[in-house]
């Protein structure tokens, strides 16, 4: 993918986040997530029901790259099983990390795969990631 398409896919994501915004009810794991060098804050609430994420949203204060990267992630993970969207949420990380990953299973995520070369971005394209992780970490324990 050339680098035009992935400022348009990430500008996309940005300007018309997928997903924003808290439902207030309803059997949602919650997680906060913060980066300590920035502003970035994403409250996340995801919905696994039979192995499936079904339903997932986020919201707050994030610069342009968290912020896409939490939209794309939701994005790509919505109608997965559990364990579809771990190796999903696996490979992204090796992918920031600059380590092998299979850039098949990422989807659109793949747009980020320049961000490991600027190091003090890949804390914002990780964060909502992150926050996905210890949601399908707490999402086990109640099984």
């Amino acid at each position: 993918m050339d680098s035009k398409m992935k400022r348009e896919i990430i500008l996309q994501h940005y300007q018309n986040p997928k997903n924003k915004g808290l439902p207030e009810d309803g059997d949602f794991i919650y997680v906060n997530m913060n980066n300590e060098s920035c502003i970035d804050e994403v409250h996340l609430k995801v919905r696994i029901e039979n192995g499936k994420i079904v339903d997932a949203y986020f919201d707050g204060e994030a610069c342009a790259i968290c912020t896409s990267s939490t939209s794309i992630m939701i994005d790509t993970l919505l109608g997965k099983t559990v364990e579809e969207a771990k190796k999903i949420v696996e490979n992204f990380g090796n992918m920031i990390d600059e380590k092998d990953y299979d850039d098949e299973l990422l989807e659109q995520a793949i747009v980020y795969d320049d961000i490991g070369k600027q190091p003090n971005r890949k804390k914002c394209a990780l964060l909502g990631w992150w926050g996905m992780e210890k949601v399908l970490e707490e999402h086990e324990k109640t099984l």
